[in-house]
């Protein structure tokens, strides 16, 4: 591995200091302590709305929208029973003694909580999906006492249209993840990228930046899975996580203070680029007969850090401006457009992120409509171009939507929100990996 020594303190969304002179190697997905239990949660963490399954099999709405059988309803106290169908799934799913399989109740026994335990994830993060889907169908069944006619109409309620229809959203199944299943990934590595924007913002309670440090906590750990983050590579993907990311020195939450109240997209440019030349990241390489400047750097990936944060804080000063989200595929646009007319520097991931945001505006605004910044996720077709620093600003964006839009994360991920948002690695990513990153140095 590359031998990399820069350090960073880091800060929270309120701008307190969490971590002082951190190597950000102790940021790396490889090393960070929180980083890694965050990546695992993902991966075998579901929810399940018990009082929603329980209506499911009263109504025989089974199988997915707008898919009913009648005449199979049965009335089963499943809420009722609750704790009695917990107890079961944990012990089916438990491995052994003291392992991390865990399974909680909430909202009055109305929401399960499931985390499947390491031991169970041999080969393919799936397990995290079918054991829980497995062990609640047996659960329901013992607890309940449903009978060998009825066990299938129980199964399929909790299962969906699976197999018939691979896609467990679609098919109605009862345990929620935030991952996606397998064949809907765009390529190896993408595992992590394959989360929708309104989930993350709903787990992190609609908290902007939070919501960013989780979705880029994801998206970098991603490039890491594809090879993109090897040897000369690394150093840069961990800068970009510390600052765009973590607040490294405070700059994100800065440039924001800075413009908040009256700034643009263009005070934004003006700030960072004030900023990166008092910390001599940039200097000056020509002045033009018209007197502007041309800017270079010796240290390009810090540079594409300083952009990267630069981008994120312009996204929340204008989307907060409108109290809504949908300007965010244009904010990246004209945030790097302007960056680099401002200093003949290249933008974030040295073009790909305005290249990409040309596309995602026009899926999100333009003839094809889309279901606005939301529904997006670094998996999608127009949005896994540049290397994770794209997708928290969307996720930033719908933290700070008034509910403008027509998918918001109440109407799509609010089953998330209530669940996996108990979660302390989920709820403060970025204590959480300061605190990891403590633990290491």
């Amino acid at each position: 591995m590359a031998k990399i020594e820069d350090k960073v303190d880091l800060y929270d969304d309120r701008g307190n200091v969490l971590a002082k002179d951190v190597p950000i190697t102790a940021l790396s997905p490889l090393r960070n302590p929180a980083i890694k239990k965050i990546i695992s949660l993902t991966v075998r963490t579901a929810a399940v709305d018990l009082a929603g399954l329980e209506k499911k099999i009263a109504t025989g709405a089974l199988g997915g929208r707008g898919m009913l059988i009648r005449g199979i309803g049965r009335d089963l106290p499943i809420v009722d029973k609750a704790e009695e169908i917990r107890k079961e799934v944990e012990d089916m799913l438990r491995v052994e003694p003291g392992d991390d399989t865990r399974v909680d109740l909430m909202a009055g026994g109305k929401r399960m909580l499931i985390e499947t335990p390491t031991a169970r994830i041999l080969s393919d993060y799936s397990v995290g999906l079918t054991a829980p889907c497995a062990a609640l169908t047996h659960a329901i069944i013992d607890v309940c006492d449903v009978d060998m006619w009825d066990a299938a109409t129980v199964k399929a309620a909790v299962w969906g249209m699976y197999p018939q229809n691979p896609d467990p959203a679609e098919g109605g199944c009862a345990v929620k993840m935030l991952v996606d299943v397998p064949m809907k990934n765009e390529g190896m590595g993408y595992v992590l990228r394959n989360i929708p924007v309104n989930h993350l913002a709903a787990t992190v309670r609609k908290r902007a930046l939070q919501g960013a440090a989780l979705t880029m906590i994801l998206e970098k750990a991603a490039q890491w899975e594809m090879g993109n983050a090897i040897g000369p590579f690394e150093r840069g993907h961990l800068l970009d996580l510390a600052y765009e990311g973590l607040n490294a020195n405070n700059l994100l939450y800065n440039l924001i203070k800075e413009n908040g109240k009256s700034g643009t997209l263009a005070d934004v440019v003006y700030s960072l680029v004030e900023k990166a030349k008092a910390d001599g990241l940039l200097k000056e390489k020509k002045k033009m007969p018209s007197g502007f400047i041309v800017y270079d750097t010796d240290d390009m990936q810090l540079w594409n850090a300083y952009a990267a944060a630069g981008m994120l804080a312009a996204v929340c000063v204008n989307c907060a401006a409108m109290r809504a989200g949908q300007p965010v595929p244009s904010n990246i646009m004209y945030f790097n457009e302007l960056l680099e007319h401002e200093t003949g520097m290249p933008g974030v991931d040295y073009g790909m992120a305005q290249g990409t945001s040309v596309s995602s505006s026009f899926f999100s605004h333009s003839i094809y409509g889309g279901g606005g910044p939301g529904v997006f996720y670094g998996n999608h077709i127009v949005t896994r171009h540049a290397k994770g620093q794209f997708i928290p600003c969307f996720c930033a964006a719908m933290c700070i939507d008034a509910d403008t839009m027509y998918f918001i994360p109440a109407r799509t991920s609010a089953l998330y929100g209530e669940v996996l948002g108990a979660i302390p690695e989920f709820a403060e990513p970025m204590k959480a990996v300061a605190e990891g990153a403590k633990e290491i140095m």
